[in-house]
C-alpha cells in the first residue's frame, strides 16, 4: 500500500507541474517553445485527475492533502474559464452580441436566418459562413470577407480587413469594424484563427499501438505549425485592439482553448465576460466528446457584462452560438 501511495504522490506532483505549465502560456511564445501550448488542450483531463487525487488524500487523512489543496488554489480561475457559476447581474442589458460559427451554412440558410432573427441581437458576427449573403431582420452587413462577416442594427463608421486567408491552406480571417451606438463609437474585431483541420478519423485511437502512435505524431505535426501561425495572427489582432481609440469587442472562433497562448494574449487588457456572468460549461464546439471552448466574446474592461451563455438549444452547426448581453452607458 505504501508503494501504491508513493506512486500516486509522484503522479499527483507531475500533474500539478503540468497544470502549472499551462500558466506559462501567458509568457512563452509558440515560436520559442510551442510545447507548453499543448498542455492547454489537456487541461480538462489534467484538472479532473488532480481533483480526484486530492480527494483521495483527503479521504485517506493524509497531511499532503493540505499541500495539494493550497496548490489547487492557483487553478481556480483557469477552471472558471472552462466552467463557471456566477450570480445574476443586477444590471439590465441594453446591448446584445452574438457570435456563431455556422459551418458553411450547411444546416440551411433559412434555418440560420430564422434563429438569428429570433435573437434580436445588435451585432452578429459569423464565421465559416460559406460566402453566403444572409438577410437578417433589421440588420445590415458590412463589407464581407471569406469566412467572417458582421451584421448590425447600428451605423458602420469604418471597416478594415486585418487578416485575409486564401481559403485553402491559410484559412485565417479577421476584420475590424467601427460602429456608432447611441452617439458613441465602439470597435468590433471579428476573428477566425487558423483551424487545425482535424477530421474525427484522424484523432480517434483504435487500440492498435502502431497506428495510434502514428496518429499522435500526425496530430502534433498539425498542432505545432498552427500554434506558430496563431502567434502571428494574434499579434495582428492585438495591434487593432491596442491602437483602438474606442472601447473594443473581440468575438469569434479562435480555434484555441482557455489558458492557451492565444487566450492569454488576445484577452490581455480586456476581460472575458464568461468569468463574470457565465453559468455552466463554456464548451462551444461539440463535434467531439470532449469539452472544447473555442468561441468567445471579449470586451474592454469598461464595458459591463450582464449575461453570457452558450446556446445549446439549437443544432445548426458543430459549434453552439455564443451570446453576450451588456450594459452600454447612454
Amino acid at each position: 500500500m505504501k508503494i501504491f501511495r508513493l506512486i500516486l504522490f509522484f503522479l499527483h506532483i507531475g500533474i500539478g507541474v503540468l497544470l502549472l505549465g499551462t500558466l506559462l502560456n501567458a509568457y512563452i511564445l509558440p515560436k520559442v517553445f510551442p510545447w507548453v501550448n499543448l498542455l492547454s488542450l489537456g487541461f480538462p483531463i489534467l484538472i479532473i485527475a488532480y481533483f480526484l487525487l486530492t480527494l483521495f488524500w483527503i479521504f485517506t487523512w493524509k497531511k499532503r492533502a493540505v499541500f495539494f489543496l493550497l496548490l489547487g488554489l492557483a487553478f481556480i480561475t483557469p477552471v472558471k474559464r472552462w466552467i463557471n457559476y456566477s450570480s445574476d447581474s443586477k444590471s439590465s442589458s441594453n446591448f446584445k452580441v452574438l457570435t456563431f460559427n455556422v459551418k458553411g451554412g450547411h444546416s440551411g440558410k433559412e434555418n440560420i436566418e430564422r434563429y438569428i432573427n429570433s435573437q434580436q441581437a445588435d451585432v452578429v458576427m459569423l464565421q465559416e459562413d460559406g460566402m453566403k449573403e444572409f438577410d437578417f431582420d433589421g440588420l445590415k452587413g458590412g463589407r464581407k470577407i471569406a469566412n467572417v462577416s458582421l451584421y448590425t442594427k447600428h451605423k458602420i463608421i469604418d471597416q478594415k480587413d486585418l487578416i485575409i486567408g486564401d481559403y485553402e491552406w491559410f484559412n485565417a480571417y479577421a476584420q475590424q469594424t467601427d460602429i456608432e451606438i447611441n452617439g458613441k463609437r465602439y470597435r468590433f474585431v471579428a476573428a477566425y484563427l487558423q483551424p487545425f483541420k482535424f477530421e474525427k478519423s484522424m484523432i480517434k485511437l483504435n487500440g492498435n499501438s502502431g497506428e495510434d502512435e502514428e496518429k499522435l505524431k500526425n496530430i502534433v505535426k498539425r498542432l505545432i505549425p498552427t500554434f506558430k501561425a496563431h502567434q502571428e495572427q494574434v499579434e495582428i489582432i492585438r495591434r487593432a485592439i491596442d491602437h483602438s481609440p474606442y472601447p473594443v469587442f473581440v468575438a469569434g472562433d479562435l480555434n484555441a482553448v482557455p489558458n492557451s497562448y492565444e487566450y492569454y494574449h488576445l484577452m490581455e487588457g480586456l476581460k472575458d465576460p464568461f468569468l463574470e456572468v457565465g453559468k455552466g460549461s463554456g464548451t462551444s464546439f461539440h463535434d467531439y466528446k470532449f469539452p472544447i471552448r473555442i468561441d468567445y466574446i471579449f470586451t474592454s474592461k469598461n464595458i459591463e457584462p450582464v449575461d453570457y451563455k452558450v446556446d445549446r438549444s439549437v443544432d445548426l452547426s458543430d459549434h453552439f452560438p455564443v451570446i453576450g448581453t451588456f450594459r452600454l452607458e447612454p
